[in-house]
């Protein structure tokens, strides 16, 4: 299995405000061409550590790394191959989609020919070009969120930092943002994400970590974060009545119900679990109409491994 260099590394990263600990040495790895999300309540430490990954803020304590260069000794490196795109759209209201670009285009320092090819290209890839001369008071909440990202994607970043890039949009608008970051991700960009909407990073995210009270108390991927928390079982709906108090002792069920033919069984879905299960019911000879598989979802990750947290 070939390991991918990291685009992006945390080594005990701190941040403090006079005797207010925000960060307390966090440790975080990201490999390049991939989505890892952080998730945590207000408060937490999410934006803090976006705004020292990204140069926007100085660290305590501790080593980011960001393409190579440290971000505090080389944050001028960093930003050359960076984008950042806050909770809130960052446009120029005064300009329109096609003028907010070209902005961009001349801050980057592109070049007019580049620029007007760049433009082009982006109002094409995020669907703009109808609304590219209209005043962004006309702009959705979620057209705006295009924009913002199609801006950020002017100087080509290798590493895109998105902070909450979903908030506040409708369900329709928070897909069609997800397709655009699975796309950027499939062109090889690292993508690293905040969120507080837990199927959001179950849909995107390679690995997730989870950020409470300025420390990472869980992190792995979307599935080995579910295995963490107890509840999951296995729903059986038998064949026979006459098997369901067999097979509920035969499998040390948490639950049966002769009525209705089912059996509940403790289990983490691991495979040796699914396995011990399915090998029980041939010895035993147990037949299944039925058969289910149920896991904790990220929402009760999070609530069980998070506290109350303040506004940031």
């Amino acid at each position: 299995m070939t390991v991918k260099p990291l685009a992006i590394e945390a080594r005990n990263l701190t941040k403090s405000y006079g005797k207010t600990e925000v960060l307390k040495g966090i440790d975080i790895e990201v490999p390049e061409g991939t989505i890892f999300s952080l998730l945590g309540p207000n408060g937490a430490g999410k934006t803090t550590t976006v705004n020292i990954l990204s140069t926007l803020l100085p660290a305590s304590g501790g080593q980011g790394i960001v393409g190579g260069h440290d971000v505090a000794r080389d944050a001028d490196a960093v930003r050359g191959i960076i984008g950042v795109t806050g909770q809130f759209a960052a446009v120029d209201g005064l300009l329109n989609g096609r003028e907010n670009l070209q902005l961009m285009g001349r801050l980057n320092h592109l070049g007019k020919q580049e620029t007007k090819r760049r433009t082009e290209d982006l109002l094409e890839r995020f669907d703009l070009v109808e609304a590219s001369k209209r005043p962004l008071s006309t702009y959705s909440g979620g057209m705006k969120r295009r924009l913002d990202i199609a801006m950020c994607l002017m100087g080509d970043p290798q590493i895109i930092f998105l902070d909450e890039p979903t908030t506040g949009l409708d369900p329709r608008s928070r897909r069609t943002m997800w397709a655009i970051i699975r796309d950027l991700v499939k062109a090889g960009t690292t993508i690293f994400l905040t969120t507080q909407y837990l199927e959001e990073a179950d849909e995107l995210a390679d690995r997730i970590a989870v950020l409470d009270g300025g420390k990472i108390v869980a992190e792995g991927t979307p599935e080995q974060l579910k295995r963490l928390i107890p509840g999951g079982h296995v729903s059986l709906r038998l064949h026979r009545a006459d098997q369901v108090e067999h097979a509920a002792r035969a499998l040390a069920a948490g639950s049966f119900d002769a009525d209705q033919l089912t059996v509940q069984v403790p289990s983490d879905a691991s495979v040796d679990s699914l396995r011990k299960i399915l090998d029980t019911l041939d010895r035993e000879r147990i037949e299944v109409d039925e058969f289910t598989v149920h896991t904790p979802d990220l929402d009760d990750v999070f609530l069980s491994l998070t506290g109350q947290g303040k506004n940031e």
